[in-house]
């Protein structure tokens, strides 16, 4: 049953990738920008500016900040954001499955990872030194690793093949852009449900999906 959730939700998922365009420009071909606010510009949504925020005249920040410094920042923490949501809908999905860290989380106080129960509540079983172990992690990454401060996205290494010792760029580089944009915003959104829905139910998402009780409903 855990199989089929798992294989149901990353198909699903994929209904986000944006469709690659047969038409390519001679702008995308010599070098593609990650901070192009093209980027992410898909069907069937298209430009996504719902407070015409891309207005400088409209924006709240324009009295203080170019346009294009605000349209940077904006960019980079989306695109953060999105990363980090793509990592959570991942580890929320094997977790649901059932598959876990072998070993121990700490041996000394007896907590295996399997011990940890799935969902937000997880959070509250970690001991105070995994917290903070996981705190400081993101601390590093945050001012050191992956500086907030560096809002190109790919961290001044360009965007490559996991492994390949070469970059995208052209058609493939935009498409690749797209796809990241978008299905970062799936799933932020997805994320955001699972967690609203299991404050709402007290259930994870694979015990709603086994009753049948997805979004407070109850069973069918």
């Amino acid at each position: 049953m855990k199989t089929a959730i798992l294989a149901s939700l990353i198909a699903s998922a994929a209904a986000f990738a944006p469709s690659k365009s047969a038409s390519s420009s001679t702008a995308l071909n010599e070098r593609i920008d990650p901070l192009d606010p093209s980027i992410g510009v898909t069907a069937p949504l298209g430009v996504y500016d719902p407070l015409g925020w891309l207005d400088p005249a409209k924006d709240p920040a324009g009295g203080f900040a170019t346009f294009h410094a605000n349209f940077e920042r904006r960019r980079a923490v989306e695109r953060k954001h999105g990363r980090v949501a793509m990592i959570a809908v991942v580890g929320m999905l094997f977790h649901n499955a059932g598959i876990e860290f072998p070993g121990y989380l700490s041996k000394e106080m007896g907590i295996r990872f399997s011990d940890i129960p799935d969902g937000m509540m997880g959070l509250f079983s970690v001991p105070l030194a995994g917290l903070t172990q996981i705190f400081f992690f993101c601390g590093i990454c945050e001012l050191a690793i992956w500086p907030a401060s560096n809002y190109s996205g790919n961290y001044d290494c360009g965007y490559g093949r996991p492994f390949v010792p070469n970059f995208l760029e052209g058609d493939e580089l935009k498409y690749k852009l797209d796809m990241e944009i978008n299905q970062g915003r799936a799933a932020m959104l997805g994320i955001f449900g699972a967690m609203v829905g299991e404050a709402v139910t007290g259930q994870t998402l694979a015990e709603q999906v086994a009753s049948g009780n997805l979004i407070g409903y109850g069973p069918p």
